[in-house]
């Protein structure tokens, strides 16, 4: 499986959302995450990521789901991209306040650098929380 290939399915089980269950075998182990966005700021692992993902998309926000755009990849810098919409209503428990019923059709990246073996080394979330939260009626 080409690393290309791998990116498409740790991205595909991360927004499922599978959690670090569903995307472990894609991921090297310790893999860093980064983003400059508030409800992320103290995540730092990949892992951690998966894990917020999965409560979100089942806790939060139940039968949420995304709508992709575009994917590439830079072989020279071997990474993968993915811009894509995530669709979601808070209507369960979680989140800032008790469940809103309100929506948010949110746009983010994924950035995802492969290492050597072909695995998620470094994941980086491009993604305007705070719009998310304001349509979510979070702020």
């Amino acid at each position: 499986m080409s690393a290309f290939d791998t990116a498409k399915r740790f991205f595909e089980a991360c927004d499922r959302p599978a959690g670090w269950a569903g995307c472990q075998a894609f991921v090297e182990p310790g893999a860093v995450f980064l983003s400059q966005s508030e409800p992320l700021a103290d995540i730092t692992t990949v892992e951690a990521y998966c894990e917020w993902m999965a409560a979100f998309g089942t806790i939060t926000a139940p039968g949420s789901t995304y709508e992709l755009h575009a994917a590439s990849y830079d072989e020279a810098n071997r990474t993968a991209t993915f811009f894509a919409t995530y669709h979601a209503i808070h209507s369960g428990e979680g989140g800032p306040v008790p469940p809103t019923h309100k929506q948010t059709h949110s746009h983010y990246v994924y950035a995802l650098t492969m290492s050597a073996n072909g695995k998620v080394e470094r994941m980086v979330k491009i993604w305007n929380a705070g719009w998310a939260m304001r349509e979510l009626g979070w702020a």
